[in-house]
């Protein structure tokens, strides 16, 4: 939790703020913000709303209701919408990558020992702990989010238990469910089904016929399209890229797209950095680059498109049906995914306990995430490099 000087006054208007001030609070929030996008999200308001007053309690709902809608990783589409309440175009440019730029400069940092030392036995040996960890981690989110998104709603579950059934048997993305997911969402609640639906599935479709060609485009064009299906939870990106990285276009092994999901874990920032990690393996630095602006870039552009006037289509109730539906199809996928990196990172008894311990201790306590994988990794590396 970050911790507010207590003589801060909420003096300053979003207007009066200067904007550099602004966006370094989001350079170091991006710095030093760990616990997911609902704890980045609370970072926001406390400081942002609460603590200095540089945004309006209103704006600060909106921008959150947005960030719920609309595709996209949730803390990220937050705070370039604060920055389009604060300065406009420039505002949310300067913002997110601000919000970014840390977290993608720590993962390229931690690519390049990971390409230089990951045949060592002590590298080794810290990711065999830590793949266990992480799926103590996902294990512990999917539960979280099931409980937040489904409620009692028996269409709702319906989609997940179809979504998680389908994954964790086919290993792989399958996008047709999830676009059915709204649409069956919006049928049973929301007909008459007239205007924003179809905009919605044309925004989520609208990467999907991008003629890429050449490695850099290749991996801007698969993470642009991966991106458009993050709802709520960066974790929601993972059995998407886990279809399309390891056995779609073989960029990754089994074992490396574990441990590029721990990458993420460690990290401050957007969970969905991980791509960077990925794109780092593939193709070095511009491969990094481009996986990153593959992810963000369609965040920011549906952002400064929908901004000016979602006060007149965030009520829609097509919309809305649309948005649960995908919503409870990703948490299926998470669900899924669970069992699908299980079976890559959970093959003895030691990573068994790991894993199970990692769970025990996030339901039962507060502990930030990082903390488990350091444990993890000094774990693996004690059992396979004493």
């Amino acid at each position: 939790m970050l911790i507010m000087d207590p003589k801060t006054k909420p003096a300053l208007s979003s207007t009066q703020v200067p904007l550099a001030r602004f966006v370094g609070y989001f350079l170091w929030l991006g710095t030093v913000g760990f616990g997911g996008p609902i704890a980045l999200a609370g970072h926001m308001q406390q400081d942002l709303v609460d603590s200095r007053g540089w945004i309006t309690k209103e704006d600060y709902v909106e921008g959150l209701a947005l960030a719920q809608l609309a595709p996209g990783p949730l803390a990220a589409q937050l705070a370039i919408y604060l920055g389009y309440i604060r300065a406009g175009i420039l505002g949310a440019t300067l913002v997110g990558v601000a919000f970014v730029l840390p977290s993608f400069l720590m993962v390229l940092a931690l690519s390049a020992a990971y390409v230089r030392f990951g045949g060592l036995s002590w590298m080794q040996g810290m990711f065999y702990g830590i793949g266990a960890a992480v799926i103590g981690i996902i294990a512990r989110s999917a539960f979280k989010l099931t409980r937040l998104t489904l409620g009692k709603d028996k269409l709702l579950w319906a989609i997940f238990l179809v979504l998680a059934v389908s994954t964790a048997w086919t290993s792989q993305e399958i996008i047709w469910l999830f676009l059915l997911g709204g649409v069956v969402a919006v049928i049973v609640k929301a007909l008459p089904v007239r205007t924003r639906t179809p905009n919605a599935a044309s925004l989520l479709l609208a990467g999907f016929a991008l003629p890429l060609n050449g490695t850099l485009w290749q991996i801007f064009g698969y993470f642009a399209k991966a991106g458009l299906f993050v709802f709520g939870s960066g974790l929601a990106i993972v059995p998407f890229l886990y279809g399309g990285v390891v056995q779609g276009h073989h960029w990754l092994t089994d074992r490396q797209f574990v441990d590029a999901v721990a990458v993420a874990m460690i990290t401050p920032g957007p969970v969905v950095i991980t791509v960077a990690f990925i794109g780092y393996l593939v193709a070095g630095v511009a491969g990094g680059t481009a996986a990153a602006l593959g992810v963000f870039l369609p965040v920011y552009l549906v952002v400064i498109v929908l901004a000016p006037s979602y006060k007149r289509w965030a009520k829609n109730p097509q919309l809305n049906a649309f948005v649960r539906g995908v919503t409870a199809a990703a948490t299926g996928a998470i669900a899924g995914a669970v069992i699908v990196l299980a079976r890559r990172s959970i093959y003895d008894l030691p990573t068994v306990l790991i894993a199970a311990l990692s769970l025990a201790v996030l339901m039962k306590w507060k502990v930030p995430e990082p903390v488990i994988i350091l444990i993890a990794a000094a774990a693996g590396l004690a059992l396979r490099h004493g």
